[in-house]
């Protein structure tokens, strides 16, 4: 049986938030690695861990200046997440790995674009174009034959209420409440995740209308819980709003870890611009029983 040497235990890695959604950035450009579900979980375990909402990888791509994949806490990957996509740009950009601020960026959701805002020599805020959010229940997926899902009826845990699906690559349901911050999210987040209508879970934001130009949201993430911000959350979350004539097409969103400016433009794209920060840099010692390669 080899041994490893300390050196192979140990693995290089960023912490980096965009409005407290925090991951942990680790480069995969020398060849993949394997073990990533139990890595993830291991990673961002906050007591036991280093503590994240989960793990990206950067790496290279043949579609794209660079690619990205995503692990939630628990080990489950994911197709995209707005706040991680703008700390892959900031990353990349800081570190002298690209000059260019305007990127392409590979994720299992499609090619996304950025556009990186400098101050100084550092990216302070990324402007992300999210695509175009699908609106067909069977590519979201919700188990319904309409031709979509908005303002529909759901019954959760014995009371009723009323959602908008979108896909912004990734699956989300926007609930209006009255008031955010009376909802009991650790009870209703997972009975909203795990609801039959969703075969693959599903991202749950509590929306609160303020104006016409401003709504404030809790995210349910599906994989990690309440997380303090979610990019493609807040970005389902205007698009449901201007569906169901509740906002314009420009709104602030104010979220618990700071706010995003959500543009869904009248071509159909949705975009997305935030801050993205760098906490810290670090190596972790990789349990000997994770095999990376």
């Amino acid at each position: 049986m080899k041994t490893r040497s300390p050196i192979e235990n140990r693995l290089r890695f960023a912490k980096m938030e965009g409005l407290g959604n925090d991951y942990i950035y680790v480069e995969q450009f020398s060849g993949p690695l394997r073990s990533l579900p139990e890595l993830a979980r291991r990673m961002s375990d906050r007591h036991f861990g280093i503590g994240s909402d989960g793990l990206v990888l950067i790496g290279d791509s043949d579609k794209a200046d660079f690619s990205m994949r995503m692990f939630n806490s628990d080990g489950s990957e994911s197709e995209m997440c707005g706040n991680a996509i703008r700390c892959v740009g900031k990353y990349v950009y800081d570190r002298g790995m690209t000059l260019k601020t305007a990127l392409t960026i590979e994720t299992l959701a499609g090619i996304r674009n950025l556009k990186l805002s400098l101050s100084g020599y550092r990216v302070s805020t990324v402007r992300v174009d999210m695509g175009k959010p699908v609106r067909d229940p069977g590519r979201i997926p919700v188990r319904d034959k309409g031709k979509d899902f908005i303002d529909r009826e759901i019954t959760v845990g014995g009371k009723k209420y009323r959602g908008t699906a979108v896909s912004m690559g990734n699956p989300h349901l926007v609930v209006p409440v009255k008031d955010v911050d009376a909802l009991d999210l650790m009870t209703l987040g997972p009975l909203f995740e795990n609801h039959e209508l969703f075969p693959n879970r599903v991202n749950t934001e509590f929306m609160q209308l303020v104006s016409q130009r401003e709504i404030r949201v809790r995210t349910w993430e599906r994989g990690v819980g309440e997380t303090l911000a979610c990019g493609t959350g807040a970005c389902a979350s205007v698009v449901a709003c201007v569906l169901n004539k509740a906002t314009g097409r420009e709104v602030s969103v104010r979220l618990p870890g700071g706010d995003l400016l959500i543009d869904w433009d009248k071509n159909g794209t949705v975009y997305m611009t935030g801050p993205a920060t760098c906490v810290f840099d670090g190596e972790y010692m990789v349990p000997a029983d994770i095999d990376l390669k």
